[in-house]
C-alpha cells in the first residue's frame, strides 16, 4: 500500500455530474479537493441527456468531459483515475484506499458514485441498454411519441410503466413479463382498461436497432417494436458508506437529509446512491444529480468554516 501523505479539504468518490459539481463548488472556495474517477458513468451509452437547461440533448461523455475542462481553472482541485475500495475513519480523519494501493485522507468525504442497472439476463437487451432500450420516461418519453413499445417487466413499478407512457405518448404499447407473473389485480385492471395487451412467453433474444427491434420467445414466435423500455433493478453503490457505518434505506439507497449528510458525521452523498427517506423512489435525472453535488459542497463547506471558527457558534 501507498501512502500518499496527501490531505484534502475533501475527497470525492465519483466523477459524474454530482462529483464533478461538488467539486466546482469546493474548488471556488479554495478547499483542496480530490476527485477519484472510478470509469465511465451508468449513462454512458446514451445519446444524450434530457431536463438539463441549455445542455438538453447534451452528450453525457461531453457534459463530463466540459466539466473537467473548467476544473482546470481551479488548482486546489485535483481529478485521478482510480477506484476507491475501502473507506476508513471519522470526521477530519477520512482515509480512502484505492485499486492500486494508494491511500489519501481528507477532513470531509463525499460520495457521488451513483448506482448500476441490472437488466434481466436476456441476449441482446444489456447490450441496447440505454440506445434502444430505454429505463426513464422523463428521459426518453419525448422521443417515443407515436412510436410502438415493449415494456420489459414483471414487478408492479416495472409494469406502471406502461400505463404511464400509454398517458403521456402512445397507445401502442405491449407488456411482457418473461414468464409468470404475479401481478396484483389493480394492476392488470388498468392494463386491461388502457388497452395495453400482457405476454407471459420466455423471452429468448432481443435484436435489432432503434426503430426496428425484434423480441424473440421461446416458443419460435417473434414480435416487432420500434422502441422497448425496461425499468431494471438498479444497485446504489453505497459499500464504502457501510464501511464506515452509514444507515441505509430498506430498498438499498443510502440515508441522507436535507443537507445532503449521511448519519456519519462529515460523510455526505450525491446523485444516485442516495436519497432522503421521505422520497418513495430516487431520481436518476442527471440536473438532478448535479443539483445534489454543489448542495452537499455548500453544506461540507459551511460545516468546515463553522468548526473553524476561533470562537464556536451555538
Amino acid at each position: 500500500m501507498t501512502d500518499t501523505g496527501n490531505e484534502y479539504d475533501v475527497i470525492i468518490v465519483g466523477a459524474g455530474a454530482a462529483g464533478l459539481s461538488a467539486a466546482q463548488v469546493l474548488g471556488r472556495q479554495q478547499r483542496r479537493t480530490l476527485v477519484l474517477d472510478g470509469g465511465p458513468p451508468r449513462n454512458s451509452p446514451a445519446d444524450g441527456i434530457h431536463m438539463f437547461l441549455s445542455r438538453d440533448g447534451f452528450s453525457p461523455l461531453r457534459l463530463l468531459e466540459t466539466g473537467r475542462h473548467e476544473l482546470r481553472a481551479y488548482p486546489g482541485v485535483q481529478v485521478v483515475a482510480g477506484r476507491a475500495t475501502e473507506s476508513t475513519g471519522r470526521i477530519d480523519e477520512f482515509a480512502v484506499t484505492l485499486d492500486n494501493g494508494e491511500r489519501h485522507y481528507a477532513r470531509r468525504l463525499l460520495l457521488a458514485t451513483g448506482q448500476v442497472d441490472r437488466p434481466w439476463a436476456v441476449t441482446g437487451l444489456p447490450e441496447r441498454f440505454g440506445r434502444s432500450v430505454m429505463h426513464c420516461p422523463f428521459c426518453h418519453g419525448w422521443e417515443s411519441r407515436g412510436k410502438s413499445i415493449v415494456v420489459f417487466g414483471r414487478e408492479p413499478a416495472e409494469v406502471m410503466l406502461a400505463a404511464y407512457l400509454a398517458d403521456r405518448y402512445t397507445r401502442e404499447i405491449t407488456v411482457v413479463t418473461n414468464g409468470p407473473h404475479t401481478l396484483p389485480e389493480p394492476i392488470l385492471g388498468n392494463l386491461r382498461e388502457l388497452g395495453i395487451p400482457l405476454i407471459q412467453k420466455p423471452v429468448t433474444e432481443l435484436s435489432g436497432e432503434l426503430d426496428d427491434l425484434e423480441v424473440h420467445f421461446a416458443d419460435g414466435s417473434r414480435t416487432s417494436f420500434q422502441l422497448a423500455f425496461h425499468r431494471a433493478p438498479v444497485e446504489p453503490q453505497t459499500s464504502l458508506a457501510v464501511q464506515l457505518g452509514a444507515e441505509l434505506l430498506p430498498d438499498g439507497y443510502l440515508r441522507v437529509d436535507e443537507f445532503a449528510q449521511t448519519t456519519v458525521p462529515g460523510l455526505a452523498a450525491a446523485g444516485d446512491l442516495a436519497r432522503l427517506p421521505a422520497l418513495p423512489d430516487g431520481l436518476t435525472l442527471v440536473s438532478q444529480a448535479a443539483a445534489d453535488g454543489v448542495r452537499a459542497a455548500v453544506w461540507l463547506e459551511q460545516g468546515m468554516f463553522r468548526a473553524a471558527l476561533p470562537v464556536p457558534l451555538s
